[in-house]
């Protein structure tokens, strides 16, 4: 890295272009290795240079998290994507304008907005692919591997609608972000595994043509077992951040992104550091990290980089613009008003997006927003 810190006046959110790429190149050699495709989940770094970098890697299919965010990707020369949110109507006509443009693959978890969907599909000229969404466990959105009426309905409305292309099943294991280490990770992954590849023996009709698409980073990162799966989509892998040490997905040499901020207060009383870098930069997400509650971790900062976390000294708090760190008696006798630190977020997902743009090599690139 070529930090320019002199020039650094408030919260930035730098970016390694080194760990990132070879984050990137980890994963897709492991799902060529694997025999899984590999359709990686653009919503952590939303950024066209960090796209560029797959498509280096031979990546030519993508996860968005919205119709938004397809855009900006078909923008960028992106024409295979999969929108991993369920299908909201209001955003039909844009869809099929979009569908004009690319492939699309949907997620869906009722029939009923399909329904409506596909009644005004009859003015395109290219189909759009649906997945079902399966709650294998994680308890947020789609239907349960046992929902075979609505499962059924579903499919026999993309039967319906010329336009409308049945391709298969997908989860999100996000309750793997709960486990701590491979064993429990694994245990959750299998059993979402099996309960996709019974619905693919169950509903699938053809010759084995039903995708079984799952993504998460914490099961793409530890397991070597895919076999019954067709598809992986992680996203998180690419920057990932404190959270994903925590759960053993990473060492924290593979994070590659950290918030510079400034010092701009030291409390002598408490052992304390205020920085300029609060919930609007970080995000309010915490984790609990070896016995506390934490908001980030503190590294220092060089024209080369950042160092690894600094002993005992994390964020221990949040406001709208400060940052409140608990820092070593070393650390803070060293420390000033117009110092630099670097904080490593806890979600650098939701950090990205907070901050809307990277100094990559003393250069900026923005994000979509």
């Amino acid at each position: 890295m070529n930090l320019p810190l002199d020039s650094i006046q408030r919260p930035t959110l730098l970016l390694d272009e080194s760990i990132c790429r070879s984050n990137i190149h980890w994963m897709a050699e492991k799902a060529r290795r694997l025999g899984v495709n590999f359709r990686p989940h653009f919503k952590t770094h939303q950024s066209g240079l960090v796209g560029e970098w797959f498509r280096e890697e031979g990546v030519s299919a993508i996860t968005v998290a919205s119709v938004s965010m397809a855009r900006y990707f078909i923008e960028k020369g992106w024409v295979d994507i999969t929108v991993a949110f369920p299908l909201n109507i209001r955003e039909s006509i844009e869809i099929i304008e979009l569908s004009g443009k690319a492939d699309l693959n949907i997620l869906v978890t009722m029939a009923e907005p399909l329904e409506s969907f596909g009644q005004v599909l009859k003015v395109i000229h290219r189909p759009v692919g649906v997945f079902i969404k399966i709650d294998t466990g994680y308890h947020r959105t789609g239907l349960t591997s046992a929902d075979n009426e609505k499962i059924e309905s579903i499919i026999n409305t993309c039967r319906k609608h010329s336009m409308l292309t049945f391709n298969g099943f997908l989860t999100h294991t996000g309750h793997t972000y709960n486990a701590r280490g491979r064993e429990e990770i694994e245990m959750i992954s299998w059993e979402a595994f099996y309960q996709l590849k019974s619905l693919k023996d169950n509903f699938d009709s053809g010759p084995g043509d039903l995708m079984l698409s799952v993504g998460d980073t914490p099961a793409c990162s530890l397991l070597e077992d895919f076999s019954t799966m067709n598809e992986i989509r992680p996203g998180n892998f690419v920057f990932y951040d404190v959270m994903q040490t925590v759960i053993g997905s990473c060492g924290t040499n593979r994070i590659a992104v950290c918030l510079a901020c400034p010092v701009v207060s030291k409390e002598p009383s408490r052992n304390e550091i205020v920085v300029y870098g609060g919930a609007v930069h970080l995000s309010k997400e915490s984790v609990f990290y070896k016995g506390k509650t934490i908001f980030g971790l503190v590294c220092s900062l060089s024209a080369g980089g950042w160092s690894e976390p600094l002993d005992d000294c994390y964020v221990s708090a949040l406001s709208q613009e400060h940052g409140v760190l608990k820092v070593s008696k070393e650390v803070f006798g060293l420390l000033n008003p117009g110092d630099l630190l670097g904080i490593l977020p806890v979600h650098s997902c939701l950090t990205a997006q907070c901050m809307g743009k990277y100094l990559i090599n003393g250069n900026i690139a923005e994000l979509h927003m």
